[in-house]
C-alpha cells in the first residue's frame, strides 16, 4: 500500500485566537444521553476561539435528510449552531460519519475541515487528521474505505430510501451491540508510523494529531531533516457512561503549548 502523503488543506488561525480546542470520536446517538449532555454543557461553555471536531462526531450518518426525521439529530445541530454563532467551528469527516453534507454543515454554520489540515496557529503547524486513513495494518479496512468513500458508491447509496438507509444503520448497529456483548468489540490497528511522518514532512508541520483509534497517547517521532521534533498525539474518544468514563478535550494555546482536559 503505498505511503503517498495526500494533498493538505491550510487552516490559518485568526489573529486574535488564543485557544483552540480539538475533539473527535463521540459517536452521539439518541440511545446514549448522557455523552450527548456531557457534549452540550461543554459545547455551551467552552472559552476556546475555536473547537475543530475531527471525525466521528455521530456514531452513524445515513444522510443529511435524516435531520428531518430525527428530534435528537435536530438537538445535535442546535448545539452546533449555537456554539458556532460565538467561535469558529470546523468539522471532518470520520469513518463513521463520512456522508455528512454540506447542506447539514451550512445549517449548523460550521466550516468543514478536508483529512488532512494543517492549522497554522500560535507559529506552530498542526496536522490534523481523523485517523482511519493512517492505519494501514487493516487491510480490508481500508479496501472498504475506498470503495465507499467514492463518489459512485455514495450517490448509489443516497439513492436508497430514508427508511432503506436507517435499516441498514441499525443492522450495523446491531451487529456492533453482539460483538460487545461477546467481548469481540472493534479494536482499531494504530496509526503507521512511516505513513505518520511521511504526511508531516508534506504538510511542513511539527505535531500530527488524530484520533479513530481510541488509544490516548502522546507519540514522539523521529526528528525532521533538519532535526526539527516531531510528535503524534492520539485523542480520546468519548464515553460517559463507561467505568471510567472519557470525555477528553485536546487544548492548544497560541504559546505553542498543548493540555488534555477531562471534562468528568
Amino acid at each position: 500500500m503505498t505511503l503517498a502523503a495526500p494533498p493538505v488543506t491550510q487552516l490559518q488561525a485568526a489573529a486574535d485566537w488564543r485557544s483552540v480546542d480539538i475533539i473527535s470520536d463521540l459517536h452521539l446517538q439518541a440511545s446514549e444521553a448522557s455523552t450527548f449532555d456531557v457534549w452540550q454543557r461543554y459545547m455551551a461553555t467552552t472559552t476556546a476561539d475555536a473547537v475543530l471536531i475531527l471525525g466521528d462526531l455521530f456514531e452513524v450518518w445515513v444522510g443529511d435528510d435524516a435531520v428531518n426525521d430525527s428530534p435528537f439529530l435536530q438537538s445535535c445541530a442546535q448545539v452546533l449552531n449555537g456554539a458556532a454563532q460565538r467561535l469558529y467551528l470546523g468539522v471532518m469527516h470520520g469513518n463513521r460519519d463520512f456522508l455528512i453534507g454540506e447542506s447539514f454543515i451550512q445549517a449548523c454554520r460550521a466550516h468543514f475541515l478536508a483529512d488532512p489540515t494543517v492549522l497554522r496557529f500560535g507559529h506552530q503547524s498542526w496536522l490534523l487528521s481523523h485517523g482511519d486513513a493512517l492505519c494501514l495494518a487493516d487491510v480490508a479496512y481500508q479496501n472498504f474505505r475506498s470503495q465507499v468513500r467514492s463518489p459512485q458508491w455514495r450517490s448509489e447509496f443516497l439513492k436508497q430510501t430514508l427508511s432503506e438507509r436507517q435499516a441498514l444503520a441499525r443492522d450495523i448497529r446491531n451487529q456492533s451491540e453482539a460483538r460487545k456483548r461477546l467481548g469481540t468489540a472493534e479494536v482499531y490497528a494504530d496509526a503507521d508510523s512511516a505513513l505518520c511522518q511521511e504526511w508531516l514532512t508534506q504538510a511542513e508541520a511539527q505535531t500530527l494529531i488524530h484520533g479513530h483509534t481510541h488509544q490516548p497517547a502522546d507519540h514522539v517521532l523521529s526528528p525532521n531533516n533538519a532535526g526539527a521534533p516531531r510528535a503524534r498525539t492520539v485523542l480520546s474518544d468519548w464515553d460517559a457512561a463507561a467505568q471510567p468514563a472519557r470525555a477528553q478535550v485536546l487544548r492548544l494555546f497560541d504559546s505553542g503549548r498543548q493540555e488534555r482536559i477531562d471534562l468528568m
